[in-house]
């Protein structure tokens, strides 16, 4: 390992340099929802709390399943950057903002109907109901703003720039969670005003992103008055991308979005006490989301070079700080998992419910790290179907098959699912990456 890290010294430390700020921002992104969760969880209710789950899944679902946006234009710009293409760069900023407002549009029109599903699918009380309508009624309408800056992160992040998305995601979360609290805590405007700082955060960072962008974009020599950026070919070949990453992000989502729905239908404290653990999820996600992203633009730039030898080399990189994390937050959660919970809510029964399924927490991050690793180096390799194809295997085999055979456990068997399928993701995802590696196809 001391050779490994000393050969490779320069390559570890550029690396790092990129993913640093991504962890370090990210790490707010699980704060928020920290805040989020214990300024709600200390209303004295559990109906608040489970309410703001199903609220704030669902627009996470719709947020998410849009994180085609950030993959695709990530993996294509760091491509583009590596091949010095300026004028490419430019068009697709531009093509990609376009398809995010479009995405955003179809969202806002929808949204009666999405609201309606809420009610069918979690076929919970009335009490909690009313409480996810009243968040997702005002949060819905900051798709817009969101989906925007999914783009304008991807563009910093594919030209190497590590600090503009540390400086989007850092306004956005610290302005969201001093909201968060002004609005819930001072104000009493209880899930109403955690839905109205989101909103306001994301529109606040959008011209902020905007601002670091333009200023970006003059010091690269990138044009973004351009002509002719906009076509049907182009558009097309976009959409082909995004059609797959989408797909393989509803899969994600349902899965996610399965664990909340069927919670609901056990009962209140069960909603209440996976919303607190899935903290600890997302916690490990965006960390790990840092080497990842750090990935797509290592990847992606050795592939826009032309060298096969440099994406072999960032992926052993990027899987040795991954699972260096991974193993960290295993035994953090081992140690502080009590007392992380206790943190997010005093409510006695939602405590009791949650440190029962604790154990499940402590073993996800060494389970799911090569999932979230490899799939920033298959936006970097722009590999959209082999990304697909994993998630459906994985998702019909690791998460329903694994559930269904194990359904009496209830909520363990959710968990068990959960863990089965992040798993095979990453089993998945590696075996493909040998293949491909194998064939000399890494470049196709």
């Amino acid at each position: 390992m001391k050779q490994f890290l000393t050969r490779h010294k320069a390559h570890h430390k550029s690396l790092l340099l990129l993913a640093g700020p991504m962890i370090l921002s990210n790490i707010t992104v699980p704060l928020l929802g920290l805040v989020d969760t214990a300024v709600i969880g200390h209303l004295g209710s559990s109906h608040y709390l489970a309410g703001i789950a199903l609220g704030a899944t669902v627009i996470s679902l719709l947020f998410w399943l849009a994180g085609f946006l950030r993959m695709s234009t990530t993996g294509l710009v760091a491509q583009a950057y590596g091949n010095n293409n300026t004028e490419q760069l430019a068009g697709l900023l531009k093509r990609s903002l376009v398809l995010a407002l479009s995405v955003a549009f179809v969202l806002i029109v929808a949204s009666p109907w999405i609201k309606e599903l809420i009610a069918i699918l979690s076929d919970t009380n009335k009490d909690v109901l009313t409480q996810a309508y009243i968040y997702f009624e005002i949060r819905i309408f900051s798709a817009p703003a969101a989906l925007c800056n999914l783009v304008l992160l991807a563009w910093m992040l594919g030209v190497h720039y590590g600090k503009g998305p540390f400086y989007l995601l850092l306004v956005t979360n610290i302005t969201n969670i001093v909201l968060d609290v002004y609005f819930v805590v001072f104000l009493d405007w209880g899930v109403a005003g955690a839905a109205w700082a989101s909103l306001i955060a994301d529109y606040l960072a959008l011209f902020f992103a905007l601002g670091l962008v333009f200023k970006l974009a003059a010091k690269k020599g990138v044009q973004l008055n351009i002509s002719g950026w906009f076509s049907l070919a182009q558009m097309t070949s976009l959409l082909s991308l995004n059609r797959d990453i989408f797909i393989r992000s509803l899969i994600l989502q349902l899965c996610f979005s399965f664990m909340t729905f069927y919670g609901a239908r056990i009962g209140e404290v069960t909603l209440a006490a996976n919303a607190v653990l899935l903290n600890f999820l997302m916690l490990v996600s965006f960390a790990l989301d840092g080497i990842a992203y750090a990935s797509e633009a290592k990847v992606g730039h050795a592939k826009g070079k032309n060298s096969a030898r440099l994406i072999k080399l960032w992926v052993q990189i990027s899987v040795f700080w991954g699972a260096l994390f991974g193993l960290c937050y295993s035994l953090f959660f081992a140690f502080f998992g009590k007392q992380i919970i206790t943190l997010l809510t005093d409510i006695p029964e939602v405590i009791s419910a949650a440190q029962s399924y604790l154990i499940w927490i402590i073993f996800l991050p060494i389970l799911a790290m090569n999932c979230f690793l490899f799939d920033g180096i298959f936006v970097g390799l722009t590999r959209a179907k082999d990304m697909r194809n994993t998630m459906i295997v994985s998702a019909l085999i690791g998460f329903f098959g694994v559930f269904w055979l194990f359904i009496d456990l209830q909520n363990h068997a959710l968990w068990l699912a959960m863990s089965s399928f992040m798993l095979l993701r990453g089993v998945t995802l590696v075996v493909r990456y040998l293949q491909l590696r194998k064939r000399n196809e890494l470049l196709s």
